[in-house]
């Protein structure tokens, strides 16, 4: 991403800060707002304010119609209290920094974010793939977390300030907004080699039992960072107050630690809102997903369905019992659903790619195995191992994608097997995916499961299969599937507003929107894939699997007929048909295996016409 303004000396951004007030003014008497109409030079007009009794919470509301009844006539004075008071809650644009993004074009930064930019902590992220092992299946996925880190700071920005600038009376600051900007910033430091296969795959692996999540890693990184790097004094000489807005920061990034009625030490409860931007716990739309949509779509060279830039002009804020939510108009919750349709296509169609699946479970694997011979140093001369790493800061700072080059390149005996792995993906020897398949009611997923499930497929061979498989051989992936809440409607946690009346929040059930909307919001696919590769084990493990769905009353594989053609039509209720269905009786006929579809009564018949079926592909 390049820097298209040279940035100018510390001092010089110093300076340019000081001539912000950074008192909030939400506290000034009248005294305190003629100080600072004296300190920006405008001394003539603070008699005129005085006499008027303007106050720091009276000063969002001034307009310059207003200015102009307390008897300001000049236009050119009027404008000028105005631009010096929008200083007070908006962030200077003088010294902003330029970005060209792709996605977003030129953007702005405010220097204090250029200070956690330039450190090693975030340019660790240039070498963490955005999308991990997804970059080998498509091409154009080669973008990294340093950039979305970035959009996600912006786009923060954004957000807050749409809302500032239609609602003053929220009295939003600068220190919010410059709050808010970091947590986009850093939301994303404690990401792993290979983004989510990290923390979602290896750890648990290697360290089962572990409740660790990147989101943990990602205020531990930032800790590290500021302490590291100074930038306690640097935040405090751009007027932000410390610890509050550094807990502030961190909040935003982890959610609420506990259920309390405010479980928050940042910020109030008049400023919830503030904590749905970055990170929005209560229905998942946030700026965090806005980046990625855009940014992972036009990567991928998947069309975009949903634009950030609609909902900036109709997002505001409504009060519901008690606390400040963000809310948009109720035309727009059509294009809600549209966004988290977009999210389940993202998923079914790049993120979990079959084949992006298994190349990252095979990393997973040469990790595994490499774990503890890989050596890192960390803090006080300390040794860490891949997996112990992310208990230090430092070690885990140098821990990155590179890891995977470290082992292919490596040489040493200890990582033989490690180094193979990754040499067949190398070289595109990669298992398998033999099948897939879903289940009508929720699957334990857990590892010893999926392990055991691996032994059950192994266990399914159908007679007449030569091949002889073991458990070893399989390798069993649940892939969860849903709206962002699991099996909830995340809709129904979004507050909208009508244009009647926009301080009143309301909901908007399903039935009210459309009859042609998702009945359910989350399932679960079941891919099995085979670790040999010759055609004669490939053919035999697509059978087995097939057996395993009929034992488990799985669905039927939608090439199941194709695969086991002598398989399928033993299981009666996979060829049921709909009422509705225009099959003709010809091409019920020339279905495979449609003659042995008839339904059986013995177990002697099932068996005798298996075995005529059988005879018949044979000749």
């Amino acid at each position: 991403m390049e820097r298209a303004i040279k940035r100018p000396r510390e001092d010089d951004c110093a300076d340019r800060e000081r001539q912000v007030t950074d008192a909030d003014y939400r506290r000034w008497g009248v005294a305190e707002t003629g100080a600072f109409l004296r300190g920006e030079g405008l001394q003539q007009w603070e008699q005129t304010f005085t006499e008027h009794g303007i106050t720091g919470p009276g000063l969002p509301y001034l307009t310059e119609a207003c200015l102009e009844k307390m008897g300001i006539l000049p236009l050119e004075s009027r404008l000028q209290i105005l631009h010096c008071l929008r200083k007070l809650w908006q962030v200077s644009d003088e010294s902003m920094k330029v970005f060209n993004d792709p996605i977003h074009g030129h953007i702005e930064l405010h220097p204090l974010l250029l200070s956690f930019i330039d450190t090693p902590q975030f340019q660790r992220l240039r070498q963490i793939k955005q999308l991990g092992g997804v970059y080998l299946v498509f091409p154009g996925a080669s973008h990294n977390r340093f950039e979305h880190s970035i959009g996600v700071g912006y786009l923060a920005g954004c957000l807050v300030q749409a809302l500032n600038e239609r609602q003053p009376e929220l009295l939003i600051t600068k220190q919010d907004v410059l709050c808010v900007q970091i947590a986009g910033l850093c939301h994303d430091l404690g990401h792993g080699p290979f983004s989510h296969m990290f923390d979602g795959m290896f750890i648990p692996k290697v360290r089962p039992g572990e409740k660790w999540k990147h989101e943990i890693a990602s205020v531990q990184m930032f800790d590290h960072m500021v302490k590291v790097n100074g930038l306690e004094e640097v935040m405090v000489r751009h007027g932000l107050t410390l610890p509050d807005d550094l807990n502030f920061i961190k909040e935003q990034i982890t959610g609420p630690l506990n259920n309390s009625s405010w479980p928050y030490k940042g910020r109030p409860m008049e400023k919830s809102f503030l904590y749905e931007i970055v990170a929005n716990k209560r229905n998942g739309i946030d700026v965090d997903k806005w980046d990625y949509f855009a940014r992972d779509c036009y990567h991928l060279g998947i069309q975009n369905n949903f634009d950030y830039r609609r909902f900036l002009k109709f997002a505001r804020v409504c009060e519901v019992r008690g606390k400040k939510h963000i809310c948009t108009r109720d035309k727009e919750v059509g294009n809600l659903y549209d966004l988290f349709y977009t999210r389940n296509c993202l998923h079914r169609r790049a993120y979990q790619h079959k084949v992006g699946n298994i190349i990252e479970t095979m990393i997973t694997e040469a990790f595994v195995k490499a774990d503890p011979h890989i050596q890192i140093q960390g803090s006080s001369g300390r040794i860490f191992t891949i997996s112990s790493a992310i208990d230090d800061m430092e070690a885990y700072t140098k821990l990155t994608d590179h890891i995977f080059e470290q082992i292919l390149y490596s040489s040493a005996p200890e990582l033989s097997e490690a180094r193979a792995i990754l040499h067949n993906i190398v070289c595109r020897r990669l298992y398998k995916c033999v099948g897939q398949t879903t289940t009508e009611t929720h699957v334990d997923s857990s590892p010893e499961k999926l392990l055991d499930w691996a032994k059950e497929v192994a266990c399914s061979k159908p007679s007449g299969t030569d091949a002889n498989l073991i458990a070893e051989d399989f390798v069993v992936s649940v892939i969860h599937m849903d709206y962002g809440m699991k099996e909830k409607n995340p809709i129904n946690s979004v507050y909208f507003y009508c244009k009647k009346d926009p301080t009143i929040a309301i909901k908007i059930r399903k039935n009210q929107v459309s009859k042609l909307l998702p009945e359910c919001f989350a399932e679960q696919l079941i891919r099995v894939y085979c670790k040999k590769m010759d055609d004669k084990s490939l053919e035999a493990a697509k059978k087995y699997f097939v057996q395993w769905c009929m034992d488990r009353n799985f669905t039927k594989p939608q090439d199941g007929d194709v695969i086991a053609p002598e398989l399928t039509p033993l299981k009666q209720d996979w060829h049921t048909l709909d009422e509705d269905s225009e099959l003709d009786d010809n091409a019920e006929d020339n279905r495979p295996g449609a003659r042995e579809a008839t339904p059986r009564k013995t177990g002697h018949n099932v068996k005798v016409d298996l075995f005529q079926a059988q005879e018949e592909r044979r000749l």
